[in-house]
C-alpha cells in the first residue's frame, strides 16, 4: 500500500506541514516582522494554489470524471465536488473559533508585549487541549489536499507544497506568540507550534486509508476536485486576508499576481 509515490508524497506533505516550526523560529530570533515581504509571500502562495486549482487540478479531475462517467455527469459531479471541497472547508473553518484559530494573525514584536488584557485572554487551560485539537481540525484538509495533489503529479504537488509551507510559516509565529503567553515558555511554544504542523501528514494518512482501498479514477477525480476547492477558499479566506493585514493591499496583489505567473510559466515549461 505504501508505494514509493505514496512515500514522497507523505515526505512533501511533512515538509508543508513542519513550515510551522519555521515560523515559531523566526518569532523567538527576530526582532520584528518583515511585514512587506509577509504580505508579498503570503499573496504569492495564492496565486500559485489559486492559478493550479483553477487551470490544472479543476480539469485534470473534469478529465477523468468524464472519461468515465461522460460529459454530463462527469461535468455535474467535478462541478459540485469542486464545491464540496469548499463547502468542507468552510465548515471545518467555522468550527474554529477565531481566538483559537491558528490562522489569526499575531507579529514577533507582540511576544514581549505587556498587554494586561490580551494575558487575560490567552490561558494556558484555554490553549491546551481544545487549541491543539482546534489547530489539528484546521490542518487536516491542508494535508490531504497537498497529499493527493503530490500522488498525483509531483509538478503540481510540489509547488502546493511550497505554498502551503509559506502559509505555515506565519502560522507558526501565530501559534508561538500566544502559548507563549499561557506558557511562559518559549521552548514549550516552539514544540506546540512545530508538533501542529503535524496534523497536515496525519490528515494526509487518514485520507489515504480511508480513500485508498477504493480509490479508482471516479474516487479519484472526485478527491481531486474537492482538493481544488480547498486551495480556492484557504487561497480567499486565508491566505489573502492575512497578506492584507501583515501590508499594504497594493503589496499582496502584486504577489497573487508573481504567484500565478510563476506557476504559469512553470506549467508551460512542462508541454
Amino acid at each position: 500500500m505504501f508505494t514509493t509515490e505514496v512515500i514522497t508524497a507523505l515526505l512533501i506533505t511533512l515538509f508543508a506541514g513542519l513550515a510551522t516550526g519555521i515560523g515559531s523560529a523566526i518569532a523567538f530570533f527576530a526582532k520584528t516582522t518583515n511585514t512587506r515581504f509577509l504580505a508579498i509571500a503570503l499573496g504569492f502562495s495564492a496565486g500559485v494554489m489559486i492559478y493550479i486549482s483553477m487551470v490544472e487540478i479543476f480539469f485534470s479531475a473534469q478529465e477523468k470524471l468524464v472519461a468515465e462517467l461522460g460529459k454530463g455527469k462527469g461535468n455535474w459531479i467535478n462541478v459540485l465536488s469542486f464545491f464540496g471541497g469548499i463547502f468542507f472547508i468552510g465548515i471545518i473553518d467555522r468550527l474554529v473559533p477565531s481566538a483559537e484559530n491558528p490562522h489569526e494573525i499575531r507579529k514577533v514584536e507582540d511576544l514581549g508585549s505587556n498587554d494586561i488584557e490580551l494575558r487575560k485572554k490567552i490561558k494556558l487551560k484555554r490553549l491546551g487541549v481544545f487549541t491543539a485539537v482546534a489547530i489539528a481540525i484546521h490542518n487536516f484538509p491542508e494535508g490531504m489536499a497537498v497529499f493527493f495533489a503530490a500522488l498525483s503529479d509531483l509538478s503540481i504537488g510540489i509547488p502546493i507544497a511550497i505554498a502551503i509551507a509559506i502559509h505555515n510559516i506565519p502560522e507558526g509565529i501565530a501559534i508561538s506568540v500566544p502559548i507563549y503567553y499561557a506558557t511562559g515558555s518559549r521552548r514549550k511554544a516552539f514544540v506546540y507550534s512545530f508538533l501542529s504542523g503535524l496534523a497536515e501528514p496525519v490528515g494526509a494518512i487518514t485520507g489515504f486509508l480511508i480513500l485508498g482501498p477504493f480509490m479508482n479514477d471516479v474516487v479519484f477525480g472526485i478527491t481531486y476536485a474537492s482538493v481544488a476547492g480547498i486551495m480556492v477558499f484557504i487561497s480567499f479566506d486565508e491566505l489573502l486576508p492575512a497578506a492584507r493585514e501583515y501590508g499594504e493591499h497594493h503589496l499582496s496583489v502584486y504577489g497573487l499576481v508573481g504567484g500565478m505567473a510563476v506557476m504559469a510559466v512553470s506549467l508551460l515549461l512542462l508541454l
